[in-house]
């Protein structure tokens, strides 16, 4: 299978250079990488195209998680789409190759890499980060309902693959304020396809956001579940509490009492924004986008 890597960027001229050369020096070869950029004011598509990369420039205003990659998605000539980042370095030369196998199975549409917390992260970041991306493979279907609830559905294109032709014949990703990925992921899902989680292929992604961030991401995360009508297959409040429980005993049995106060306002923060998320249509629109990340996708 022949493979098209996608990159969506934003003022990225730093982390081209090493995920470029961490792509092209992958045991399995990529045909192509493609670089969308929006309207970037650091030269990031300029040097792109230094490196080799196919170039898409778009303006800001017109980014959208979904559209964006679907734009790029359009003009690739895999036979299977690896989207990425551009803060997601590949662990090592395995990312493609690992990422392929589950794809063998003309019923798993999609695949997706494990995240590894970077070496500035914080413990709190890097207890999610394992939370979320644990290192044991899962195959996920419409029958996993009942033992997974919402984390059934969960996704994340920081790095993922997928078959060209089922993305084309789907339609693609929906236009979504967040969380395309995964509302991608549900339909596939629904429709009978299996997505496959691949610890074995690893990249290294992660953030040390502010409370203010926390609230205001999933806030977003909160509007596209609502959205994307997952709420009705499976309530993420189950997932929360043991979030919270296996972080407070984490921290707990490292000895890192002073982390624990910051883990539980991170987990208040983060409950706050998605309450309101969901709720987001009994707001005002400027309560909206005073809340989102994304403000511009409530004009």
């Amino acid at each position: 299978m022949s493979i098209s890597v996608i990159i969506p960027t934003l003022n990225a001229s730093a982390l081209l250079d090493p995920i470029v050369r961490a792509i092209r020096g992958q045991l399995t070869a990529v045909a192509e990488i493609i670089v969308i950029d929006s309207a970037s004011v650091d030269n990031s598509a300029a040097i792109a195209g230094s490196l080799g990369c196919k170039v898409i420039k778009i303006d800001r205003a017109a980014f959208n998680h979904g559209t964006t990659r679907n734009i790029a998605a359009s003009a690739a000539s895999g036979d299977v789409i690896i989207f990425m980042t551009q803060d997601a370095l590949p662990a090592d030369n395995r990312l493609t190759q690992e990422l392929l196998v589950p794809l063998q199975d003309p019923q798993t549409a999609a695949s997706y890499a494990r995240q590894i917390a970077a070496a500035d992260a914080a413990p709190v970041e890097r207890f999610s980060r394992e939370f979320n991306y644990p290192g044991i493979p899962i195959l996920k279907s419409l029958d996993a309902l009942n033992a997974l609830g919402i984390k059934t559905f969960f996704f994340s294109n920081v790095c993922s693959a997928i078959k060209r032709e089922v993305f084309m014949e789907s339609g693609g990703f929906q236009s979504a304020i967040m969380n395309e990925d995964m509302l991608f992921a549900s339909r596939l899902i629904l429709s009978g396809y299996k997505v496959a989680y691949c610890p074995e292929a690893a990249v290294i992604h992660s953030h040390n956001y502010s409370f203010t961030k926390q609230f205001r991401r999933n806030f977003d995360i909160g509007v596209s579940l609502k959205e994307g009508r997952l709420l009705k297959y499976a309530n993420p409040g189950g997932e929360g509490l043991r979030y919270l429980r296996e972080g407070a005993a984490r921290l707990l049995n490292e000895g890192k009492y002073s982390w624990l106060l910051y883990f539980i306002l991170d987990s208040c923060f983060r409950y706050a924004g998605y309450s309101m998320g969901v709720r987001y249509d009994l707001l005002p629109k400027a309560l909206r986008r005073w809340m989102s990340i994304h403000p511009f996708y409530f004009r």
